[in-house]
């Protein structure tokens, strides 16, 4: 893998995991969070997760006999990017953080540590093909392309906690925020048209209600 991505995504996961095992957060552990129907506890553990799992399927085998998608096409055949929120598959996403985090903050931080001691190595690994295989979705993707997935979790997620938790953002490195951003502005495109976001983002006088990318 690029040196260059690995630094870029420990960068981000050190920075979520700060986020997640805060005094505030451990503070307002049952209360709802900024995500209807997920408490500060089952958010924060959700915005872990996304290392987490990163080191699962880092250590997992390429499977190269599975499709290969793009990263747009990802979000374009992915159910819970248009699913409503009361789907199955988000209300799933929902219950399991929340019972993830009945453990409570000391076992996040626990995890927390062993996900960050054993993430460097996880992203050093080589892989051939460098390809990343989704279980869940029955298709692989791009090593780096699979790490962007990642950094958006962890770029939209902090900002949910945050506002969870009523503390400042957390500010992202250019080398994080960027892929983010062209991954939120190109799903966009694909949902609203071109035209619609290119005024969100420079013609407000002319722009639609919202492009959310989700």
């Amino acid at each position: 893998m690029d040196n260059h991505d690995a630094q870029t995504f420990l960068a981000a996961a050190r920075i979520a995991a700060d986020l997640a095992t805060g005094p505030q957060v451990a503070r307002r552990w049952t209360d709802e969070s900024a995500c209807a129907g997920m408490t500060v506890g089952g958010l924060a553990h959700h915005l872990v997760r996304q290392a987490t799992v990163t080191v699962q399927l880092l250590a997992a085998p390429p499977v190269p006999d599975t499709e290969l998608v793009s990263l747009l096409g990802h979000y374009e055949r992915a159910a819970w990017v248009t699913a409503a929120p009361d789907a199955e598959v988000n209300v799933g996403v929902r219950e399991g953080s929340n019972a993830d985090a009945a453990g409570g903050p000391e076992e996040l931080r626990a995890l927390v540590g062993a996900t960050l001691a054993e993430l460097p190595a996880a992203l050093a690994a080589p892989r051939d093909p460098a390809t990343v295989h989704i279980p869940w979705q029955g298709w692989s993707l791009a090593t780096h392309d699979f790490l962007v997935t990642r950094l958006m979790e962890m770029v939209v997620h902090s900002d949910d906690l945050a506002a969870s938790i009523g503390v400042p953002t957390p500010e992202f490195p250019e080398d994080v925020l960027a892929p983010v951003l062209a991954l939120l502005s190109g799903v966009a495109v694909r949902r609203h048209g071109q035209a619609a976001v290119v005024r969100a983002l420079s013609r407000p006088q002319r722009a639609p209600g919202s492009v959310s990318a989700f």
